[in-house]
């Protein structure tokens, strides 16, 4: 049995859930969250506290049993946090701007990259670190790596687009290949 999927989540004021047979449904001052419970796992609601347990044990249930423990928590911490990513821009020249909705970008192409965010998540720039914060972890995540798949950081100099706290491995180069041949 998983250990992440005994533990129970605490439901925080301001939040409401809502199980249906097949659905939990999540509400908060962030928004509104929808799980779809799998096949063989049931959940349950007692004072202020959400519990997942197996229906039946076989092996499908046992894989699924923390995933679907983590999904509710997500949403939970979705609807009355919220999440956050953020990446960093590295480069000469390369820059972000907001214009209205859209995220536009100058990566060292001849022309600049415009991105719309999705519904709900709301994407910001302040000097070279693009903030991306929504409700729905996936969808943020998802943002986050639409924008970093713009410009990956290259190996040889770490220019462009990565997440905050992100290592690059650096490759030495051709004058440390060359160097050593002789």
């Amino acid at each position: 049995m998983s250990r992440i999927g005994r533990q129970p989540i605490d439901i925080p004021a301001g939040v409401e859930v809502m199980i249906d047979e097949k659905i939990v449904t999540t509400k908060g001052p962030k928004g509104e969250l929808k799980v779809k419970i799998l096949k063989g796992l049931s959940v349950d609601k007692t004072d202020n506290k959400i519990t997942v347990t197996q229906a039946v044990e076989d092996a499908n249930t046992l894989k699924q049993f923390g995933l679907l423990r983590t999904l509710i928590a997500n949403t939970i911490i979705g609807v009355s946090e919220g999440f956050t990513k953020e990446l960093e821009i590295n480069g000469v020249g390369y820059r972000a701007t907001m214009k209205g909705n859209v995220l536009e970008m100058s990566l060292g192409f001849s022309h600049p990259i415009e991105y719309s965010a999705p519904e709900g998540v709301v994407v910001s720039v302040n000097q070279n670190i693009i903030t991306v914060t929504g409700f729905d972890k996936q969808q943020v995540g998802e943002a986050a790596a639409n924008i970093r798949s713009f410009k990956k950081p290259e190996p040889y100099k770490g220019k462009g687009i990565r997440y905050v706290g992100e290592h690059v491995r650096r490759k030495a180069g051709k004058a440390a290949a060359k160097g050593g041949s002789e």
